[in-house]
């Protein structure tokens, strides 16, 4: 069964988490090292902890695991051996499921329209090739890779994430249409896993290395596993234009999580205020727009916090925004 359905019957939505990164920056970590959130892995692993329980604590029905930038050969260039590299990768998980469990067995559980008590999931992140790149790759996409070459990158940590028990894989901030067909066809070739894809978008209508959106939505189909398709990590002013593109290209849940619309410079890995422009839109009015034309499943990226993923639930709860 599609993770996202229990949720979906029950609650007509699923609210993912925010941004890690930016609570544990916001908890005073440097977090300018090139494996960026998934260093607190080795280093912190409790701020981990903290950050995912904050998320849960502030409704959100679904918790991302910290390994967006992590990956085996990452880990080796900070001096880990294989065998610790896929430890720490499955850590992540380990660390994201045993909050979940703690959070329950204190007797919480999701809010529901028909009084059902459901457990949040657990997503696995599988962050495109340019994230272990470190240099801002994933908001261009021209990689100049064979498809080998990428399924060789992502192969055994897609496999290994979706055997650490997680409840499905985010394959999030995808950049580029041959990125995502071979995600797929590493999906196809792994049993019993299911995953999300979501593309980082340059506009109202392409992905960064130029695709229509239209385009990699049609690559989903027929797929049997994939939960959800829409995009994550781009301007706020997009989301309404892209979600209806989307839709009318797939029947699956539509997954939207954009940033704030600030303008991340990967060289000084500093954020600069939103572009002064008069369409633009904050991150909520962003979500909003998506919401009315048909994103269910929705949550923040960058410079997205515990506190806005609060508001947000808040505002589900609303006749507004939940009829």
């Amino acid at each position: 069964m599609n993770p996202f359905a229990p949720l979906l019957e029950a609650k007509g939505h699923v609210l993912l988490d925010g941004g890690l990164a930016t609570a544990l920056e916001h908890r005073g970590h440097d977090l300018t090292s090139e494996l960026w959130s998934a260093r607190l892995l080795i280093d912190a692993p409790d701020e981990v902890t903290a950050v995912h329980d904050t998320y849960l604590r502030a409704g959100a029905d679904c918790l991302t695991t910290a390994t967006y930038q992590a990956t085996v050969p990452g880990f080796a260039r900070v001096g880990l051996e294989r065998r610790e590299a896929e430890r720490t990768l499955r850590s992540s998980v380990e660390i994201a499921v045993s909050v979940r469990d703690r959070f329950l067995a204190e007797g919480n559980a999701l809010e529901t329209r028909g009084g059902e008590r459901l457990p949040p999931i657990v997503a696995a992140s599988v962050g495109p090739y340019g994230a272990y790149l470190a240099d801002g790759s994933e908001y261009d996409g021209r990689y100049g890779l064979s498809d080998a070459d990428l399924r060789d990158f992502h192969a055994d940590r897609f496999r290994l994430l979706a055997g650490a028990g997680a409840d499905l894989l985010a394959c999030e901030t995808i950049p580029s249409a041959q990125e995502a067909a071979v995600l797929l066809s590493i999906l196809d070739g792994t049993p019993g896993a299911w995953a999300w894809l979501t593309f980082s978008c340059a506009d109202g209508r392409r992905i960064w290395d130029g695709s229509p959106i239209e385009t990699v939505v049609r690559l989903c189909h027929g797929r049997e596993r994939v939960a959800g398709v829409g995009i994550n990590c781009t301007d706020p002013r997009h989301a309404g234009e892209l979600v209806r593109r989307v839709r009318s290209e797939s029947d699956l849940p539509i997954v939207l999580y954009p940033n704030s619309g600030e303008q991340y410079d990967a060289v000084s890995k500093t954020w600069a205020p939103p572009r002064d422009d008069p369409d633009s839109m904050t991150w909520l009015e962003g979500v909003r727009a998506g919401w009315d034309v048909g994103a269910r499943v929705v949550g923040g990226c960058c410079r997205i916090g515990p506190e806005d993923i609060a508001e947000l639930r808040a505002l589900l709860g609303c006749g507004d925004w939940s009829t």
